[in-house]
């Protein structure tokens, strides 16, 4: 049976902040604002609402879906590029993957 309301309201602990808020910076420098109006616009609210010190944090449907599906791809793409490196390389993605997964896993599957 489908849910008929969905929680946006997350409990994030200081390392998942500071996780979300470099990952939605990052991703603001590599997209174009003319093209990507729509996440640019999503991810500098999320940032907004990360500095607020509250406890938990209110993000709107589409800023959720965002934030989950560029998660997930950024996780598929240091899984591809582990498969591919060597030892070094991987020893220092999987720190990043962990991460990731976990902030993924914990928060935003399902």
């Amino acid at each position: 049976m489908k849910k008929l309301f969905t929680n946006y309201n997350f409990d994030f602990a200081k390392n998942e902040r500071k996780l979300i808020a470099s990952f939605c910076k990052q991703a603001l420098k590599q997209l174009d604002e003319k093209q990507h109006f729509g996440e640019v616009k999503a991810f500098n609210s999320i940032i907004e609402k990360l500095n607020t010190q509250t406890e938990s944090v209110k993000l709107t449907k589409d800023e959720k879906i965002r934030l989950a599906n560029n998660l997930k791809q950024n996780i598929e793409y240091i899984e591809k590029q582990m498969d591919k490196s060597w030892f070094i390389k991987k020893w220092l993605m999987k720190s990043l993957y962990k991460q990731y997964s976990g902030l993924y896993e914990n928060h935003f599957k399902g």
